[in-house]
Formats: C-alpha cells, sequence, structure tokens
C-alpha cells in the first residue's frame, strides 16, 4: 500500500502459514470504509447474545431490545406465547414503521400505540381498524418477520441471516464444559458494566486472544496462571484459551471424564467470531460482548453469572475490572499506533499469536463474501 489511498481486499490478506503471515495493515483499524463492510458482512449474519431467558421468564411476557445497540441498532422483541413457546420478532411495526413493543409487558398480545395494530406473541397479525377495503389484506408481510432463536442453557442468540448457518459453538462448549453448572448461576448486576474503548473494536479482540501480554501488561493476573502451561487451541469460528494455575491458586474442580482432568485449569476463555468471549471461572461465567459504536470507538459489556460466590475474588477470575482497564489502556495505545504514517504491518508470533492470526483470516475470509 502507498500513500492515502484506501485498502483493498487484497491488502488484507493473511498468509495461512503464520510463520510467514503478516498481521493487517495498521490501517484497517482507521478504515471508516472497511468498518461499515465489517459490520455487514461480519456483524450482521453472525450470531449474537440476545440475553438469558429471564428476558421472557413467564407466559405472556415481552421484552423489547436493541441488538448490538450502536453497531447494528435492530430492534427486537423477545416473546413467551401462553404455551411457553420463545420467539424473537422484528419489533417494527409492518404498518409505518412504528416501535411496538416500547417496554417489557405481559398480555395476550402485542398492539402498536400509532395505529392499533395487533399482533400475536409469534408475529402473526390479528387486527387492524379501519382497513376495510384494503385488496389482498392481510397477507404474510403483515406479519412481524421472525427470527432464528438459539437457547443454550439459559442464554439466548438470534441472527440477522436469512437462513443462518447453525452456529458450532453449542457443541463445542457442551463437549468441553458441559459438565459445569451454567443454568445453576444467577446474573450478578454489581459485577456486571459496560467499559467505553476509545479504540477499534477489532484491536480488543486481538488483544483478547493473546496471553503473550499476560506478563507484561497483568501483574496481578500472572502471578495467577503458570505462562509457560498457557495454551491456545483453535477450532472453526472461534478460539479457547486456557489458563493453567500457578502454584496454589484456585483451580477447576475437573470429573475424571473431563478432557482437561489432571490439570490444574484456572480458566477457560471462548471467543466466538466476531464478538463474543465467555469466560469461565470456578466462581461462574463472566461473558464479554463487543459492540463497535464507530471505527475508532468501542462498547465492551460485562455480564456475569455466578454459581459459586465463595470462590469470587480469588486466582484468575479476581479483580476483571483492573484486568480490563489494564487492557483497555493498551487497546487505545495500539490504536493511536495503527494510525501512524510509519506503520504498515507486523509479523504473528507463531508460539504466542496464532489466536490472533486465526480470527485474521476468519475476519478477511468474511469481508471477502
Amino acid at each position: 500500500m502507498s500513500g492515502n489511498r484506501e485498502l483493498v481486499l487484497d491488502d488484507l490478506a493473511i498468509d495461512a502459514r503464520i510463520e510467514v503471515a503478516e498481521t493487517l495493515p495498521g490501517a484497517f483499524y482507521r478504515s471508516a470504509v472497511w468498518h461499515e463492510r465489517v459490520l455487514d458482512r461480519a456483524f450482521r449474519p453472525s450470531w449474537q447474545l440476545l440475553g438469558d431467558s429471564d428476558l421472557v421468564r413467564v407466559p405472556g411476557q415481552a421484552t423489547p431490545i436493541v441488538l448490538l445497540e450502536g453497531s447494528l441498532d435492530e430492534p427486537l422483541v423477545v416473546t413467551r406465547d401462553r404455551e411457553d413457546r420463545t420467539y424473537c420478532l422484528s419489533n417494527v411495526c409492518t404498518h409505518r414503521a412504528n416501535l411496538v413493543c416500547e417496554g417489557a409487558t405481559v398480555g395476550p398480545a402485542l398492539r402498536c400505540r400509532y395505529h392499533g395494530r395487533r399482533f400475536g406473541l409469534d408475529g402473526r397479525m390479528l387486527s387492524m381498524p379501519e382497513f376495510e377495503g384494503v385488496e389482498d389484506f392481510p397477507s404474510e408481510r403483515d406479519d412481524l418477520p421472525r427470527l432464528p432463536l438459539l437457547e443454550w442453557r439459559h442464554l439466548l442468540f438470534t441472527s440477522l441471516a436469512p437462513d443462518p448457518t447453525p452456529p458450532q459453538f453449542i457443541d463445542v462448549l457442551e463437549r468441553r464444559v458441559g459438565w459445569l453448572p451454567i443454568e445453576e448461576a444467577s446474573f450478578d448486576a454489581s459485577r456486571s458494566r459496560d467499559y467505553l474503548v476509545d479504540a477499534n473494536w477489532a484491536l480488543y479482540c486481538d488483544n483478547y486472544l493473546e496471553g503473550f501480554h499476560i506478563p507484561y501488561v497483568h501483574n496481578s493476573l500472572a502471578g495467577a496462571l503458570d505462562y509457560g502451561r498457557y495454551r491456545t487451541e483453535l477450532f472453526e469460528g472461534g478460539v479457547l484459551q486456557v489458563g493453567i494455575a500457578d502454584g496454589a491458586e484456585p483451580a477447576f474442580e475437573l470429573p475424571s471424564d473431563a478432557a482437561d482432568h489432571g490439570d490444574a485449569v484456572a480458566a477457560y476463555y471462548y471467543w466466538f467470531f466476531p464478538n463474543l468471549m465467555l469466560n469461565f471461572y470456578p466462581w461462574g461465567l463472566s461473558i464479554n460482548v463487543v459492540r463497535p459504536l464507530g471505527v475508532d470507538r468501542t462498547r465492551v459489556s460485562f455480564l456475569s453469572y455466578v454459581w459459586d460466590p465463595g470462590r469470587l475474588n480469588q486466582g484468575a477470575g479476581a479483580g476483571l475490572d483492573r484486568v480490563e482497564r489494564e487492557d483497555e489502556a493498551v487497546v487505545e495505545s495500539v490504536h493511536r499506533g495503527a494510525g501512524s504514517q510509519l506503520y504498515r504491518r507486523g509479523r504473528y508470533s507463531a508460539k504466542r499469536e496464532r489466536g490472533v492470526h486465526h480470527f485474521h483470516r476468519q475476519l478477511v475470509a468474511a469481508l471477502a463474501g
């Protein structure tokens, strides 16, 4: 690349061999053009977390959600009908595009307050006043579009893709950590919050996907983990990093048939393309959802689910707020550096940056369509 011309797809090519590959160009992280393409080609068709099943605990309940607010900004509503079936629907009235559900409700139907159009909790249009004489009405186009709704344990996911590929992360999680009491975990609002990062979302993921920086950036975390035994595993659509406890630091009590039985596992760090992180600790689950707000602004939502309060504030799962702030500082510094006229592309550590290389290749593949 030369001068100030906009990057083209060929500029983003990542060699399959990490030993010879170069990283994404610094200019990619500063490009508004590529940021919009990422939202359209990587985020829009992906599976995204809606929340947990408490969104609609009782039959008749409906809860509005903005999917990836600040990024995709898609108005949705999650419902549970009288037969205890759950749905994810468009929250936009098929008459004149008013938001149908503007707050959590319980009732037999949804009603648009603009002109009175009513919908069943499965999205079917039920009635519409003053429409006598309108031909070919009602039709399927008058129903609220229904999105796929996937429930794993008590977590809910959806996708805006018209015919999304079934997500593979469910099988991946069940095989490795399915023995954990995930459905018993309770949401802890006091340990959940949003962080705003003045950097490109992909740089945040880059940083998450390697333990290379831990000894240099995270003193407390480095003391809880055995860096020499920290390992990264790649799979289609994601990355797993396994943190091994250092010495007598807290670790999981693994069942005898667990894949990692015999290891003092302190943490499982899962990342699923493009922006979901599930971090399992002996005390519970910390979910991180990375939400791009712009080419240089990111919101990271930390959601904490606790199943063993007695193990909080110990080991690798302690001090997450401090670790997050340390990560923010370095990611923001990298974002500033990516704007340098003198920086082009870096190289990967074949030993420590396999997760970053895997992410970059998936991202470029998505952009290529």
